[in-house]
């Protein structure tokens, strides 16, 4: 009888020389996410925090495409499909929001690792996989990164904490960001404030070498580079003006009046999203620039992506750009003029006691 070969896990974790190495292992699916895999990221984390023998972690993701394209979608589509116009008891005993529950737990653990963690953001790098390296403490991107918050597109609103760290971006490169799904390059993230230190990708083996064999510090001193400009940060002045609006709609007049091409593509991208999730996202990215700490943030985006659950255009635009991709969703309501002020409010409105996300098992780093 044939031997058979058991799968690799999802999670490779391995340690060597002082160094916990996490490699997330879905290289087909550009290392989406999926909740066995936050449970294997969370549990070698929390044992690397106890273990003298390991001094920093690293985080990489198998294959040449990228780190995170984000979270498994496809199980987000079949959940969303059926709790259209559930209420939020229903909604939070998906799975789901079992996963999100568990995922941005996860974010706030590695926002308070007690050790270097270094976040190797190579190639493609969005949703999730924002939530699991721009909390980090050491960020490096490379000449290879393309990040990007695409939610809106799939009217679904930015989460992961990554409202919270947007809207600390400076002159409202966040809120274009968030609004139009623009793909950062590396030198992008780092003027955003999403990411710390620029290595090129061909010197990424070298770096990880170095820091098993020195500090986090030295390494960095010896492998880190400027950053080329950033094409974003340019664009900066008129992007400030336009983006500081308060209502969508204000944004897209502020575009129209610069006269500049590049505001009239960004107002024509704008356009092409979930009028709903839009609406929702600029008044998350408001109300995340007055709380206290990022786990606020993820309390209430925990909220908006169990709201989202029940609203008709996460199924749509799922099945428009991921499975029909059609690129064509059918927006309800399909202008913005035609959001509901009420009910976009809601969906940053508290579930329940008893139904929102809460940290009472982590309060301390993870340890």
């Amino acid at each position: 009888m044939p031997s058979t070969t058991p799968p690799e896990p999802p999670v490779i974790a391995t340690v060597e020389h002082g160094v916990g190495t996490l490699t997330l292992n879905r290289p087909k699916a550009i290392n989406a996410l999926n909740h066995e895999m936050v449970g294997l990221i969370s549990t070698a984390l929390t044992r690397w925090a106890a273990d003298p023998d390991v001094s920093t972690v690293v985080v990489t993701g198998a294959g040449e495409r990228g780190l995170c394209a984000g979270g498994d979608i496809l199980a987000i589509h079949r959940d969303a499909s059926d709790l259209e116009g559930a209420g939020d008891v229903a909604a939070t005993l998906s799975a789901s929001a079992q996963f999100w529950r568990d995922e941005y737990r996860l974010n706030a653990a590695i926002a308070d690792y007690p050790k270097p963690y270094v976040a190797l953001m190579d190639g493609i790098v969005m949703g999730g996989g924002v939530g699991i390296s721009g909390h980090g403490n050491t960020r490096v991107v490379t000449d290879r990164t393309r990040l990007a918050m695409p939610e809106v597109g799939i009217g679904l609103v930015p989460d992961v904490g990554g409202t919270r760290l947007l809207a600390q971006a400076p002159d409202e490169l966040g809120t274009y960001a968030a609004l139009t799904s623009v793909h950062l390059d590396g030198a992008d993230a780092i003027a955003l404030g999403l990411a710390d230190h620029y290595i090129p990708a061909a010197n990424l083996p070298a770096f990880r070498q170095a820091i098993a064999e020195q500090s986090v510090r030295e390494a960095l001193a010896r492998f880190a580079v400027a950053p080329p400009p950033s094409k974003l940060a340019a664009q900066r002045e008129w992007i400030a003006e336009a983006f500081v609006a308060d209502t969508v709609p204000a944004i897209l007049e502020a575009c129209a009046q610069t006269g500049r091409p590049e505001a009239d593509e960004a107002a024509a991208t704008i356009a092409t999203k979930s009028p709903t999730a839009l609406v929702v996202t600029l008044a998350a990215l408001h109300a995340a620039r007055t709380e206290p700490h990022l786990r606020t943030a993820l309390t209430r985006e925990y909220r908006t992506s169990i709201r989202c659950l029940q609203h008709h255009d996460l199924a749509e635009g799922i099945r428009a750009q991921v499975i029909d991709k059609d690129r064509n969703p059918s927006w309800r309501p399909n202008s913005l003029d035609a959001v509901d002020a009420q009910e976009s409010a809601r969906f940053l409105a508290p579930l329940g006691d008893a139904l929102d996300l809460t940290f009472e098992l982590q309060e301390a780093p993870l340890a």
